[in-house]
C-alpha cells in the first residue's frame, strides 16, 4: 500500500506520453459525459429543487422520470427554430456555438487519477504546465458567446441583456483570478497534478487557504450564473437577457454551456483544495478502509457530487441578488479579501515562515468575517414617518 501511495505521489510528467488516437479516445468520452451530465444534472436538480419545495418534480416520462431528459432533448430540437428578420443570422447562429465549445474545453485538464491509471494511459486528456492559466483564458473566451448573443439579435433588449451579464462575469472573473493566485504562490506551480501531488505532501489546501476556496466557490457560482448571482434568468424581468430572442435547440446550448460550466467548477474546486482524486489522509492509515476505497475515480466523483448538491442546494434556499448588489459585492467585497489574502500568502512564502502559519491566518481571517457578518446581520430600525393632521 506504501509503495503504490508513493508512486501515486510522484510529480505529474509534463510531456504527453499517450498516443494521438488514445488522446480523441479520452476527449471524445470527456465530451460525452459532459452531454449526458448535463442532461441529467437537469433531472436531478429538479427532483432535488422539488424535494426542497416538498412536491414531486419530473416522474412522469420513463421509470421514475428517468426519460425526462430524453423527452426534453427531442421537444428542444423539434420546436419551432424562430431566427429575428434584422438579426445577423451567422452571428445569431455562432454565439451558443462558441459558449457550449469553450466551455468544454476547461475540462479536459483536470486529473482524475494518477499516472497510467486509465487501462494503462493517463487519466486526462492534456497536462499543461500553466493549466490554471488556460483554464482562465478558456473561460474568458466564453464571454464572447454571450456578447454575441446580444448584439446579433439586433434587440436593445438582449444587447443590454449581454452587456450585464459580460460586465458581471468579467468582474467576478477577476475575484477569482486573485484567489487563485495565493495557491499557486503557495505550491510554486500552475499544473493542476502538482497542485494534486502537493497536497498529497502537505496536506488539503483548504487547510491553509480557507478564504481563497470560500470566495473561489462563491466566484465559480456567478461564472456559472447560478442563484443568486442568475441575473441572466431572473423571473421578475421581462425579458430573458441576452438569450431573449433564441429558442428551440440554440437556447438549449446556452443552458448546456450554463451548466458544463457548473460541472467543470464542481470538478476544479476539489482539484485545486481538496486533494483532487484523493481520499483523505487519515483514512490512508485505516487498515480495512484504506485499500477498499483506494479508487481514485470514486473520490473525484463523490466530490464533484458534493458540490453539484451544494450548487442546488443554495439555488432552492437562497433568493436573488439584485444587479447593484451583484456589483458590489464582487468590487467592494469578494476583489479586495482575494487581493489581501493574496499579499498575506505572498508575505509568508517570501519570508519562508511555516505554512502551518497560514492555516492559523485562515481560521482567524474566517472567524473575523462570521463576527462581521453576524455584527452586521441585524435588522435595522425602519423609520416609520409621523403622519400630519392633513395627510
Amino acid at each position: 500500500m506504501g509503495t503504490a501511495l508513493a508512486a501515486q505521489a510522484a510529480p505529474a510528467d509534463a510531456e504527453a506520453t499517450d498516443p494521438l488516437w488514445m488522446v480523441g479516445i479520452k476527449a471524445f468520452l470527456v465530451i460525452f459525459g459532459l452531454l449526458t451530465a448535463f442532461a441529467y444534472m437537469t433531472l436531478i436538480e429538479r427532483r432535488l429543487l422539488a424535494r426542497i419545495q416538498i412536491r414531486q418534480g419530473p416522474n412522469r416520462v420513463g421509470p421514475d422520470g428517468l426519460l425526462q431528459p430524453l423527452a426534453d432533448a427531442i421537444k428542444s430540437i423539434f420546436k419551432e427554430d424562430l431566427v429575428v428578420t434584422k438579426a445577423d443570422k451567422v452571428i445569431f447562429v455562432m454565439a451558443p456555438m462558441i459558449s457550449v465549445t469553450f466551455a468544454v474545453l476547461t475540462f479536459g485538464l483536470i486529473p482524475f487519477g494518477p499516472k497510467d491509471a486509465f487501462f494503462g494511459y493517463d487519466p486526462w486528456v492534456i497536462n499543461l504546465d500553466v493549466g490554471i492559466l488556460y483554464v482562465f483564458a478558456v473561460s474568458e473566451m466564453a464571454i464572447y458567446g454571450i456578447f454575441l448573443a446580444g448584439w446579433a439579435s439586433n434587440s436593445k433588449y438582449s444587447l443590454l441583456g449581454s452587456l450585464r451579464s459580460s460586465a458581471s462575469l468579467i468582474s467576478y472573473e477577476l475575484a477569482l483570478g486573485v484567489s487563485l493566485v495565493a495557491p499557486v504562490v503557495l505550491v510554486g506551480s500552475l499544473n493542476l497534478q502538482h497542485i494534486v501531488n502537493w497536497q498529497y505532501e502537505n496536506g488539503w489546501l483548504i487547510l491553509y487557504m480557507l478564504p481563497a476556496f470560500a470566495i473561489f466557490l462563491l466566484t465559480s457560482m456567478a461564472e456559472a450564473a447560478r442563484t443568486p448571482f442568475d441575473l441572466p434568468e431572473a423571473e421578475q424581468e421581462l425579458v430573458g437577457g441576452y438569450n431573449t430572442e433564441y429558442s428551440s435547440i440554440k437556447w438549449a446550448l446556452f443552458q448546456m454551456a450554463e451548466y458544463i460550466h457548473l460541472i467543470t467548477a464542481a470538478a476544479l474546486i476539489p482539484t485545486i483544495f481538496l486533494g483532487g482524486w484523493r481520499m483523505p489522509g487519515f483514512m490512508e492509515q485505516i487498515p480495512i478502509l484504506g485499500p477498499l476505497f483506494a479508487l481514485p475515480y470514486v473520490w473525484m466523483f463523490a466530490k464533484i457530487a458534493l458540490f453539484l448538491f451544494f450548487f442546488i442546494w443554495v439555488r432552492g434556499t437562497l433568493f436573488r441578488l439584485r444587479y447593484d448588489q451583484l456589483m458590489v459585492f464582487s468590487w467592494g467585497r469578494l476583489f479586495p479579501f482575494a487581493l489581501a489574502w493574496f499579499m498575506v500568502a505572498a508575505f509568508v512564502v517570501a519570508f519562508k515562515l511555516p505554512t502551518a502559519v497560514l492555516g492559523w491566518l485562515s481560521l482567524l481571517s474566517m472567524i473575523a468575517f462570521s463576527i462581521y457578518v453576524i455584527l452586521n446581520a441585524r435588522p435595522k430600525p425602519s423609520v416609520v414617518p409621523r403622519m400630519g393632521a392633513g395627510d
